[in-house]
């Protein structure tokens, strides 16, 4: 399992995997803990809907 997320698009995916749990504690929707998603993936670094898709945000290590 290779890294295909890297830097601005890790970041943004924690920032917005936390407000959106965060949102369902004080009321949010149910659905709003499809947070959980996009902290995993940008915790790990790896998003498997990027490796279907070919997509590769992180730069490329020789």
């Amino acid at each position: 399992m290779k890294s295909n997320v890297g830097g601005i698009d890790k970041i943004a995916r924690i920032v917005v995997g936390i407000a959106l749990i965060v949102w369902t504690f004080f009321g949010g929707p149910v659905w709003a803990w499809i947070g959980v998603l996009p902290l995993a993936t940008g915790l790990l670094g790896w998003c498997p809907a990027y490796t279907l898709l070919g997509i590769k945000t992180c730069p490329i290590k020789k």
